[in-house]
């Protein structure tokens, strides 16, 4: 992922203006396509790589500035040998993941599977297995669907150009910088990711997904050769579904979602004055490698709320996991995906297949309502359990019935209380008794029937 966090305006920034010659499809016809996507709402991300040996930070080449040489130990020394891709995928499962992305390659441009365009891979390590595989296969028998991250960056790539990211990129010396550069030849680099993107996805099956990383100032369409890539991409896997990091935003087709990255956005994001399909993706701490000493992680009510207000603005979650070097999930990432399946378990229908209400909907404060339009049901999430009642505005007269979700117990109507005072008094509200006590459930959800 990226050194920085994204605003929305960012993640819209690198806009490209010529006109692509991609595959053709109605708005209709792309959203079938999108459909089993937007009915998920719910993904697990995973960044693992070399970096998870050093243990602080994916991006730990770029920031302590560490040569080849150096960082060649990890590479030498990798050895995963307590990767349990069922494990995995069993805790995604568990967890209520839909469908699952990983590394193929991230920045420092080791590669997860078994590429015959570059030695420096998982089967060349002590480890030796095609770990993309074996975990592509896990997550599909569990029916999750799976995807590809592929870092655009490569900092080990010989032909790699230096930027304001490379670790060799020389400190206050532009000259040096571009007489290194000169040594090196993008076109061939180019050439690179073209090739290892068919690999992947020729040799590994179906692919739901493909998460590129990412453009920037210095490098964009032009040095990835996006158009030609996508359409590689949509030739080899037609009803893949791509992000919107190839520099390709003012391309139609050139992608088929955003993705704000380590926040949620103020509202459904929009482009050219029309909501578009979007993915936040989030990580359980701040890193997204693993990090052994990293101490910020998101309480289970911080991880569910923010899962229900995606799905309120019309988005999905992405949530990163980071491997150990050994291969698994450490205790602090399995008490997350537990307490996010132990939710899930019973509040699942006021995720999948959910969206943002209509607008006539007025949502009572510190509450999120989800709605499913094909069963017409709305989800009030009350993440501030109140006292005794909830208050719904201008909702008198709209509802048919009001339970409970985790259990399906009855929420019985009321009028307003005897000591409301006049001016507290709206007209055409909606009273709901509730218990004086939470249900036991991280955030409580309460499901209306309309009429």
């Amino acid at each position: 992922m990226k050194k920085a966090l994204l605003t929305l305006a960012t993640v819209f920034l690198f806009l490209g203006n010529v006109n692509a010659q991609l595959p053709k499809e109605t708005a209709e016809q792309k959203t079938e396509r999108m459909k089993w996507w937007t009915e998920a709402r719910f993904g697990m991300f995973c960044h693992w790589g070399l970096y998870a040996m050093p243990a602080r930070h994916e991006w730990v080449r770029s920031n302590e500035k560490i040569t080849d040489e150096d960082y060649q130990k990890y590479f030498e020394l990798y050895n995963p040998d307590l990767f349990q891709p069922k494990e995995w995928a069993r805790m995604a499962k568990e967890a209520g993941m839909k469908y699952f992305v990983i590394t193929a390659k991230h920045h420092e441009g080791f590669c997860n599977w078994d590429s015959k365009f570059t030695d420096y891979k998982i089967t060349n390590t002590p480890f030796k297995r095609d770990a993309l595989k074996e975990v592509a296969d896990a997550m599909r028998a569990e029916g999750i669907k799976v995807g590809f991250y592929y870092s655009l960056i490569d900092w080990h790539h010989p032909d790699f150009t230096l930027d304001q990211f490379h670790p060799l990129k020389p400190s206050n010396n532009p000259a040096k910088m571009d007489s290194i550069n000169k040594t090196r030849d993008m076109n061939k680099y180019r050439t690179y990711i073209k090739n290892q993107v068919t690999e992947l996805l020729t040799n590994y099956g179906e692919i739901s997904l493909i998460w590129f990383d990412f453009s920037y100032k210095e490098k964009g369409q032009n040095e990835w050769a996006s158009e030609d890539l996508l359409k590689t991409v949509r030739k080899l896997q037609p009803k893949i579904l791509v992000n919107n990091r190839l520099d390709l935003n003012k391309v139609e087709g050139g992608w088929d979602f955003v993705t704000p990255e380590q926040y949620v956005p103020a509202k459904w994001p929009e482009v050219d004055g029309k909501q578009v399909p979007w993915e936040s993706c989030q990580t359980f701490s701040g890193s997204w490698g693993y990090y052994r000493d990293e101490k910020n992680w998101k309480s289970p009510n911080q991880l569910i709320a923010m899962l229900i207000e995606n799905v309120s603005k019309g988005g999905n979650l992405l949530l990163n996991v980071g491997p150990t070097a050994r291969g698994y999930l450490d205790y602090r990432t399995e008490s997350a995906l537990k307490a996010m399946g132990d939710w899930m378990k019973y509040n699942s229908p006021s995720i999948y297949g959910c969206t943002q209400a209509p607008n006539e909907y007025k949502v009572p404060a510190n509450c999120l309502y989800t709605f499913n339009p094909t069963t017409k049901r709305l989800y009030l999430h009350l993440i501030n359990y109140p006292m005794g009642k909830i208050v719904l505005p201008e909702m008198q007269g709209k509802v048919k019935y009001a339970q409970f979700l985790h259990d399906d117990s009855e929420i019985k109507f009321i009028g307003k209380s005897t000591h409301q005072p006049d001016s507290e008094k709206v007209a055409g509200e909606l009273v709901l008794a509730l218990p004086v006590n939470k249900p036991n459930v991280e955030i409580a959800v309460i499901e209306l029937i309309m009429n």
